[in-house]
């Protein structure tokens, strides 16, 4: 999850669910200063009352996150 600067919350998903979740609740990318967060989508306020309803979401956005691989480091 992802919390901006504005206080808007916005979860991670995949290409899939992502698109879908955009089209379902009517929502947008998540914009944090200035830049699009491409995987991110902006969680509405009424969604994040409906716990049993997000829930399937944070699970997948979970399970993703999960998958990627992690980024390389600059630390020595």
């Amino acid at each position: 999850t992802f919390q901006d600067h504005d206080g808007k919350v916005g979860i991670r998903l995949p290409e899939k669910e992502r698109e879908e979740f955009l089209k379902k609740y009517k929502t947008k990318l998540i914009v944090s200063y200035g830049a699009i967060m491409k995987e991110y989508v902006e969680v509405p306020d009424d969604l994040l009352k409906k716990i049993n309803e997000l829930k399937p979401y944070l699970s997948k956005s979970f399970d993703y996150v999960k998958s990627l691989k992690p980024k390389p480091t600059s630390k020595k």
